[in-house]
């Protein structure tokens, strides 16, 4: 054999050889072993209970977030649903207080108006007592100003006009008051 039919069975023993090699390279990456897809699947699967878990989460407490916030406006709606209901109420009130003070103490007109106002204390009315009181224009409306006849006066209220009255503990009308400048 001459060196130069030598030199090429040697370089195509070389070329077959990497052939093979590169050949059983591709088997491992495109054939992984049974271990490794086992443990990809097991991750995949802990990656789905994850993000599961997660919405499942979520939707549990947007549920109980809504339910709090329902329950809340019925409450609220049960306290102040008579609210309208007051507030065209409050014009009677006000002409029986006018019949009591015009009549002096007729005994009929007392003995209703005190029966209506209980029911209505019960119901959550209460009347604000702002005579002497410091002026707060969060629950008074001031009609009109007066001058003060003492410095210590100033920003009292002197009169009122009409009553101011709360349902549960919240403004239903404001007092209008005159208030000493």
């Amino acid at each position: 054999m001459s060196k130069k039919e030598h030199n090429t069975e040697k370089t195509e023993e070389i070329i077959d050889q990497q052939a093979t090699s590169e050949e059983s390279t591709q088997q491992t990456v495109e054939e992984p072993t049974e271990e490794q897809t086992e443990a990809d699947k097991l991750q995949e699967m802990g990656e789905k209970l994850a993000s599961l878990n997660d919405k499942y989460l979520r939707l549990y407490s947007e549920y109980e977030n809504y339910r709090k916030r329902t329950n809340l406006e019925k409450a609220d709606l049960l306290l102040n649903g008579s609210r309208e209901m007051m507030k065209a109420i409050l014009p009677v009130v006000d002409d029986f207080e006018r019949a009591l003070a015009a009549t002096g103490d007729d005994e009929g007109v007392r003995l209703i108006y005190s029966k209506m106002m209980k029911i209505l204390e019960q119901k959550g009315l209460k009347a604000m007592e702002s005579k002497g009181e410091k002026f707060d224009e969060s629950m008074h409306e001031a009609v009109t100003q007066v001058p003060a006849t003492a410095p210590d006066q100033k920003g009292l209220i002197i009169d009122v006009v009409e009553k101011g009255y709360y349902l549960n503990d919240k403004v239903l009308r404001y007092a209008k008051v005159v208030v000493a400048c």
